[in-house]
C-alpha cells in the first residue's frame, strides 16, 4: 500500500528531506527536484558543502547533479543547506557555503528558474535570502516546527528512524560473535556439500541444492514480512496479534546458508529476479537451469530500460534488503560480495546512489573481480539512473504545495 504525503510548503519539505536520506545531514547541500504537475518530490541528491564549493570542480559537480534532476523530470529545484556557519556574517565558513549555493544555482536556474534556498542548522531553520528578523531570526525558527509538522509526525508514527550521520545510516553492524560462528559453520556445510556434488558431477543434486536455496530465501523473506506485520500491530488474516517473541525471523544458521548459496550465480540471479514485478516463475526456472535468457533480459530491462522501466516495490525490496543485510552482518569476511552487490543494485534501483556506491565498494574490497559489481560500478560511474527514474510515466507519491 502506498501512502500519499502532501508537503504543504517549505516547513513540510524540510521535515521530509532527512527521512528521505535516512539521516540528519551535516555540512551538506541537498538538491530536491520537483516534478509537474503539482510539484511532486522526485530525486533528492546530497553533496558535501566542500565539494560543491570547490572553485574548479564545484560547478561541474553541480551541473552533473542538476542533470540527474532534469533526467528525473524535475521542473523546479529547491536547495537545502545543512550548516552551522553564520551565513549572515563574513567569514571563511560562510563564504564556502555561499559558494556552494551559487554553483548549484548557476547550474539549475537557466533550466529550472529561480531556486529557493533554505538553511537548517543545529539551532533552527530559515530562508537563506531572508534578512528580516521577524520572519527569519538570526538563530533560525525552532526546529520543533519541523518535528511537529504533518510530514514529520507521519514519518515518526510510521516507524521511520533517523541515523545521526551518513556513516551510521550506511553501516551494517556485525552480529554477535556467537551468531557469526553459527552462521560460518552453516555456510561451511553448504560449501562442503557443493564441492562433494561437483566432484561427483551430479547434475540433479546441483539443481536440487539451488531449488532448496531459493526456497530458503523465500522463507527468510516471508519471516521478515511477518515480523514487520506484527510490529505494525496486525495480521493479514485478521487473527490476534502476538508479541515480538512469537514471530520467527531468519536464524544465524539460515543467514549463513544463504551467504554460501548466493555464491551460485543462478541462485543469486533468481533472488534478483524475485524482486522484479511480473517475473512469475522465472526465478524457479533460473535455478533449475532452463532456457531463461529471454525472460531474464525482459526482467533486467524492467530495471534499467526507460522504455520498460518499473519502479521498485518497497513492500518487496524492503524485506529482501533486511535479509541481505542480515546475511552481511552474519557472514564471515570475504564471503559477502554477492549479498553486498545485490544490496547495491537494490539501492541503485531506488535511486540511492550513495548507498549503492558504499555497498559496491565493500563488495569489490572482498572480491575485486566480482563481475556483477563491476558492471553496476560502471553504470554508476557513467551516471546512469535506473529506468523508472528516466521514464516520464513514473511519478513520485510525495507532493509539495
Amino acid at each position: 500500500m502506498t501512502t500519499l504525503i502532501r508537503a504543504q510548503g517549505p516547513r513540510e519539505l524540510l521535515a521530509y528531506v532527512p527521512f528521505r536520506l535516512g539521516y540528519r545531514p551535516r555540512d551538506s547541500v541537498v538538491l530536491v527536484g520537483l516534478r509537474p504537475p503539482r510539484g511532486r518530490i522526485g530525486l533528492v541528491v546530497r553533496v558535501d558543502v566542500a565539494d560543491a564549493a570547490d572553485v574548479e570542480h564545484g560547478p561541474q559537480l553541480a551541473r552533473s547533479v542538476v542533470g540527474h534532476l532534469a533526467a528525473d523530470g524535475a521542473r523546479r529545484v529547491v536547495l537545502v543547506v545543512y550548516s552551522d556557519a553564520p551565513l549572515r556574517a563574513a567569514g571563511v565558513a560562510a563564504a564556502r557555503v555561499r559558494a556552494a549555493v551559487e554553483h548549484c544555482r548557476e547550474a539549475a536556474e537557466p533550466h529550472h528558474g529561480p531556486v529557493e534556498a533554505w538553511v537548517v542548522s543545529s539551532t533552527g531553520w530559515y530562508a537563506l535570502d531572508c534578512a528580516e528578523d521577524d520572519c527569519c531570526p538570526p538563530e533560525g525558527r525552532s526546529l520543533r516546527e519541523l518535528e511537529s509538522s504533518e510530514v514529520g509526525a507521519h514519518m515518526v508514527l510510521s516507524g521511520a528512524a533517523l541515523a545521526d550521520s551518513r556513516e551510521e545510516a550506511l553501516r551494517i553492524p556485525p552480529a554477535g560473535a556467537d551468531a557469526r560462528r553459527r552462521a560460518a559453520r552453516a555456510a561451511r556445510r553448504v560449501r562442503d556439500r557443493a564441492r562433494s556434488v561437483a566432484a561427483g558431477d551430479d547434475v540433479a543434486a546441483r539443481v536440487a541444492a539451488r531449488v532448496s536455496a531459493l526456497a530458503l530465501w523465500r522463507t527468510a523473506v516471508a519471516q521478515v514480512v511477518a515480523r514487520d506485520r506484527e510490529r505494525d500491530g496486525g495480521r493479514a488474516d485478521g487473527g490476534p496479534v502476538r508479541d515480538g517473541a512469537g514471530v520467527a525471523v531468519p536464524a544465524a544458521t539460515v543467514l549463513g546458508r544463504l551467504a554460501a548459496s548466493l555464491e551460485s550465480v543462478p541462485v543469486r540471479d533468481a533472488v534478483l529476479l524475485s524482486l522484479v514485478p511480473g517475473t512469475d516463475d522465472l526465478p524457479d526456472r533460473t535455478v533449475r537451469g532452463g532456457d531463461v535468457d529471454a525472460g531474464t533480459g525482459r526482467a533486467i530491462a524492467a530495471v534499467v530500460d526507460p522504455g520498460a522501466g518499473l519502479a521498485p516495490d518497497p513492500a518487496v525490496t524492503g524485506p529482501a534488503r533486511a535479509v541481505l543485510e542480515g546475511v552481511v552482518a552474519h557472514a564471515p569476511r570475504g564471503s559477502t560480495a554477492p549479498a553486498l552487490t545485490l544490496l547495491a543494485l537494490v539501492a541503485w534501483w531506488h535511486g540511492d546512489g550513495g548507498r549503492a556506491r558504499r555497498r559496491l565498494a565493500e563488495a569489490l574490497a572482498e572480491d575485486p573481480t566480482y563481475r556483477l559489481a563491476l558492471l553496476l560500478a560502471s553504470a554508476l560511474d557513467a551516471g546512469v539512473p535506473p529506468g523508472w527514474v528516466r521514464a516520464d510515466a513514473c511519478a513520485d507519491t510525495h507532493d509539495v504545495g
